[in-house]
């Protein structure tokens, strides 16, 4: 019955591989979850700074002049040491991101073989990995962005008051989080290049043999 479905399947490449990505999405939810967190997390932590330098430069353009004193007194060290970490960050939900992708090609070794047996080409194999990658990175930057936004907003609002909502940087909040998704979708599918390519050039009779 399963080898129907694959065989079933693999008939129309493009159309069937986003249809393959999304069941192995919820076969395998653990997995998923797993690697849109990372996603969520690197992303929540760079648009929380974003949007923390949005705040801070409006309220030195248009706060109170004791307030752009304080603020403009160390803006630049703290913008270089944030650079820092929003990259370590990153680069950590990075190798997430492939370590969490390799671990999803050892656990479907046996299904990618029997794919490749019933004919799937490798480039049908790399799709499946990438767009599974381009979802969780879809949903994890957009959750992340969200995350981010509001953890800043909330740290503001404490610290400043309504003055926060009258100089609320709308604009540059959304084109922030335009950015932010669309590195957060990038780093995803780049996490997941290694991995697919490890997949779609596994050995059919070797991969249904390997043991999980």
């Amino acid at each position: 019955m399963e080898q129907k479905k694959i065989e079933k399947q693999l008939s129309l490449p493009l159309k069937n591989a986003i249809q393959m990505s999304f069941r192995n999405m919820r076969v395998r939810f653990g997995r998923a979850i797993i690697i849109t967190m990372s996603i969520l997390l690197g992303i929540a932590f760079l648009m929380s700074v974003l949007t923390g330098n949005a705040f801070t430069m409006s309220l030195i353009h248009k706060g109170p002049e004791e307030i752009k004193v304080l603020l403009m007194a160390d803006i630049l060290e703290v913008k270089t040491r944030q650079v820092w970490l929003v990259s370590l960050s990153l680069l950590v939900c990075t190798v997430g991101i492939v370590n969490a992708m390799l671990m999803s090609v050892t656990e479907r070794s046996r299904e990618i073989g029997t794919m490749k047996c019933l004919g799937a080409l490798d480039k049908f194999i790399v799709e499946l990995f990438l767009l599974e990658s381009l979802a969780h990175g879809i949903v994890g930057s957009i959750a992340g962005c969200l995350i981010g936004i509001l953890t800043m907003t909330v740290v503001y609002l404490i610290q400043y008051g309504g003055l926060i909502i009258k100089i609320f940087p709308l604009g540059v909040i959304l084109k922030y989080m335009l950015l932010s998704i669309l590195l957060g979708t990038f780093l995803a599918v780049i996490g997941a290049l290694y991995p697919a390519y490890v997949s779609s050039k596994m050995e059919p009779a070797e991969a249904i043999r390997r043991e999980v």
